[in-house]
């Protein structure tokens, strides 16, 4: 495999560049990252996902949003690993384990095409409610249905974490307009101290959401593992939804499952787009 070897993938549009740690002769930090997804400079990616070792899982993970900074965890991007790992022969198993900031996750191989994963499920682990453990600054316990006012809009917020952390309106429609308005300014409001991602949220049954996604470190985008997973078990704890909920995003959709502590398994397509290598001149540019 040739120096600095990359694969480009997208989960339903939310789209990553992986590489191998030790197949890489830049340093990986914020300059580099940002670089290296800048869609004019660089590849353009929503992401960067660096395999590590790890001594308590059988591959690590780290996560970088496009604008440098590291990431607890991503489903979208776990799912984009798995298949990183099956496809290029790092794991000739169909289960597996990766160690990742948010916690060590289960991976799943669960439909191939030409020795290829097509789908890919997660077990993202178990949910937490609690404000201090998100982390949210709040007098409450938990942060629910919790009234935060951006000048004079006033919304009612649902946090949860998922190995990250999130924040879910609850709406009667979808706008576009409204998720880039208010969603960078909900993402760093001072109540959330490690800044937080946001979804606005419309219940369609008792199994199915449709959601618009404002993401930390990234902005809009298409789809998210994380934020489907977050959004599922909002919408269990209010009683709105059952242990199983597709969630419908502009990039597709996701299945979420659930048990009644809120442990999670999110299942979902992924598809390689390209792969190669950085060149020379890239290099060059980076180390400038």
């Amino acid at each position: 495999m040739q120096k600095n070897f990359f694969v480009k993938t997208h989960g339903l549009g939310n789209d990553y560049l992986v590489f191998d740690d030790s197949n890489i002769s830049f340093p990986v930090n914020e300059r580099t990252v940002k670089y290296i997804c800048d869609v004019h400079y660089g590849i353009g990616s929503d992401g960067l996902l660096l395999m590590t070792p790890s001594k308590k899982a059988d591959f690590g993970l780290r996560i970088f949003n496009p604008d440098g900074s590291e990431a607890e965890k991503s489903g979208n991007g776990l799912r984009i690993f798995a298949k990183f790992l099956y496809d290029y022969k790092y794991s000739k198993k169909k289960l597996f384990s990766i160690e990742t900031l948010g916690g060590i996750v289960k991976a799943s191989i669960d439909k191939q095409i030409r020795s290829k994963a097509t789908l890919v499920s997660i077990e993202m682990g178990k949910a937490a409610f609690i404000s201090s453990e998100i982390p949210v600054k709040s007098e409450k316990s938990e942060c629910l249905d919790y009234p935060l006012f951006i000048g004079d809009k006033k919304f009612l917020i649902n946090c949860v974490s998922v190995g990250n952390p999130h924040c879910g309106i609850i709406c009667e429609k979808l706008d576009i307009d409204e998720v880039l308005a208010y969603g960078p300014k909900l993402e760093v409001h001072p109540m959330f101290p490690n800044k937080i991602n946001v979804q606005f949220i419309k219940p369609v049954s008792d199994n199915e959401a449709e959601i618009l996604i404002w993401e930390r470190g990234a902005g809009y985008t298409l789809a998210s593992g994380s934020s489907s997973c977050a959004v599922a078990c909002i919408l269990k704890k209010k009683g709105l939804v059952g242990n199983r909920v597709t969630i419908k995003m502009p990039g597709g959709k996701l299945e979420i499952k659930m048990d009644d502590e809120f442990n999670l398994t999110l299942s979902g397509e992924v598809r390689q787009i390209a792969e190669g290598y950085l060149d020379v001149e890239l290099l060059e540019d980076i180390k400038t």
